[in-house]
């Protein structure tokens, strides 16, 4: 009997979609896009649509802890991801879990707000997070409004913040890498940098901008960047795959409500298809 291959095992916690175009529903297709198995720890529910979120109700963080160590007993994982978490309960949790595998890869995606600007993060949770995440993350995935609210104190003009000046400031919360992503940016083109611990520019990629308004891209970019972790590229070259693949597939979204487009995960496999491959 031939051996049995296990693909890498990327564990994702994050709150569920019912759209299926962000969260944890747009994790877990990214994530076995790219080749990976999830695993899959549920932090909060919501009521959404591509629209908008309008309601969150947060899983108790007993539960969430548990849903963890059970698989993380049962399976070896080979990176974390990490998305919106739902209180400060479950960032205090899933901290202390996530504190028992330090060699493991963690990709950290702030999630502070929906696309539309319903409020997803509270001060009380964003202090949670650079007090008791940050430190633990190996790539952090701000786009530039989330990198300027993470570090913003009493004394900032936000807006004035340059980007590397917050990068900086993330790093010095703990984090090894920040990729600060421009897709918020007045430019005619999205400019993502990929900041080391130094504070140095590690990487920056340029991407044409596409038209539209995107639901779940954030979720889409930190997970691909967990997956090729998991593949086992180094941090500046799994960067770079999963931006790439990103970008795919937001240029192949589609808009199958009223709201925003979704990004299409499963882009290469209609690629195949449409050329003629196997179905």
């Amino acid at each position: 009997m031939p051996p049995v291959h296990i693909p890498p095992i990327v564990l994702t916690f994050a709150a569920t979609d019912p759209t299926s175009g962000a969260g944890m529903q747009a994790d877990l297709l990214t994530i076995c896009a790219l080749g990976c198995h999830p695993l899959a720890v549920v932090t909060a529910i919501t009521v959404q649509d591509t629209a908008g979120v309008e309601g969150v109700t947060a899983i108790d963080s007993d539960w969430v802890s548990e849903q963890a160590r059970l698989v993380l007993e049962d399976m070896p994982v080979a990176a974390f991801k990490i998305g919106m978490l739902g209180s400060v309960e479950n960032i205090a949790a899933v901290a202390e879990v996530v504190s028992d595998y330090p060699d493991i890869p963690l990709v950290l995606d702030p999630v502070l707000a929906s696309g539309r600007g319903d409020e997803l993060a509270n001060e009380n949770m964003i202090s949670a997070l650079r007090e008791l995440l940050l430190p633990q993350t190996t790539v952090l995935t701000p786009n530039s409004a989330e990198a300027r609210r993470l570090v913003q104190d009493d004394a900032d003009e936000t807006e004035d913040l340059q980007l590397q000046t917050c990068a900086q400031r993330l790093l010095g919360f703990g984090c090894e890498y920040v990729l600060i992503t421009g897709t918020h940016e007045q430019s005619p083109h999205v400019i993502n940098t990929l900041y080391g611990s130094d504070g140095d520019v590690v990487r920056t990629d340029t991407w044409e901008r596409l038209p539209g308004s995107y639901h779940g891209s954030g979720c889409t970019l930190a997970s691909a960047i967990a997956a090729t972790l998991a593949n086992g590229l180094e941090v500046a070259e799994a960067v770079r795959e999963a931006q790439e693949y990103t970008w795919q597939a937001l240029a192949a979204a589609f808009r199958p409500g009223m709201g925003q487009y979704i990004p299409d995960r499963f882009f290469w496999a209609r690629e195949v298809n449409e050329g003629g491959g196997k179905t």
